[in-house]
């Protein structure tokens, strides 16, 4: 599905709080209207206190500290895997250095679109896939997404909703500290030998369904589809 297909099928409506599946730690877009064009911002969730407020980190930019003042109005968007949620709120209270947190008004409206259940995100990782008999085999992730991946083998893989282990690596943020993911995976599909191109050999193609991730894995994913979804639609497949 392409992002505009994505787009046209989604519908605006009302979302409580719990649906917007927020996480401590989970990576949101903050979005300042000081100037004429609102400026966006990654940020992150440090918790909140339900109908009062919430905490999140201050944005950087170059290093440095985005300016926010007590008043100044925000807007922030929240992706969680399977909706896009958006709400209007104001800056509490500002914890300067070295704390760099603030206090934003509770949301009392939030706007969202549900997404299909796992909106996938172009890749090129490499990664290790291990079958129940122990083999190892080197192969690469093309797309991933929140329950699964496509992957692609110079050999073959086993099939027949076969367990698997698989191993890669996520670059967890704000600073980009790799985080190796492991997870079992079921083959769920099998797609014809991708032809040899100049920079690698044929390609035996599968769908992989993920099987006990581990939440702050998924947490990784869902940071990954939606910087993707609001910065580089491109990727979405």
């Amino acid at each position: 599905m392409s992002s505009s297909t994505a787009a046209a099928e989604a519908r605006t409506q009302e979302y409580e709080f719990e649906q917007m599946n927020l996480q401590v730690g989970g990576r949101i877009q903050l979005i300042t209207h000081r100037t004429l064009k609102p400026i966006q911002h990654f940020s992150t969730v440090i918790g909140w206190i339900k109908d009062e407020y919430m905490i999140v980190k201050v944005p950087l930019e170059n290093g440095a500290p985005v300016s926010l003042a007590e008043g100044d109005k925000l807007t922030i968007r929240v992706f969680s895997g399977v909706n896009v949620c958006a709400f209007s709120t104001v800056v509490l209270r500002v914890f300067d250095r070295p704390l760099l947190y603030a206090h934003v008004a509770f949301p009392t409206q939030i706007q969202g679109t549900s997404l299909r259940t796992a909106m996938r995100v172009k890749v090129d990782i490499p990664a290790q896939l291990a079958s129940a008999g122990g083999i190892k085999t080197n192969v690469f992730l093309v797309n991933l997404s929140v329950s699964g991946a496509l992957i692609e083998s110079e050999g073959p893989l086993p099939t027949g909703n076969s367990k698997v282990a698989l191993s890669f690596t996520l670059l967890a943020p704000p600073d980009n500290r790799q985080v190796l993911v492991n997870t079992y995976a079921h083959v769920r599909n099998t797609n014809a030998i991708k032809p040899a191109t100049a920079d690698r050999p044929a390609m035996h193609t599968y769908g992989v369904q993920f099987s006990g991730l581990d939440p702050t894995h998924y947490t990784l994913l869902q940071n990954l589809t939606y910087e993707a979804l609001i910065a580089d639609r491109q990727k979405i497949v």
